[in-house]
């Protein structure tokens, strides 16, 4: 896991939390369920980046 990608997939996460706020100020629900994948891919993305690290780490022992 690149700290690139790192950075990456939490400012997607915070992208899709930016969308929910402004979702709920202007009643667009679009917008709120557009949330919800992108939070959902960063999350995703973040468990896969976690998984390799650990095999990285278990390789490099």
């Amino acid at each position: 896991m690149t700290m690139g990608d790192k950075i990456k997939h939490t400012a997607e996460e915070a992208g899709g939390k930016v969308k929910e706020g402004a979702g709920r100020a202007t009643g667009n629900e679009q917008l709120e369920a557009e949330r919800k994948g992108d939070q959902a891919s960063a999350n995703i993305k973040q468990a896969g980046d976690k998984a390799k690290g650990a095999v990285d780490d278990a390789l490099d022992r």
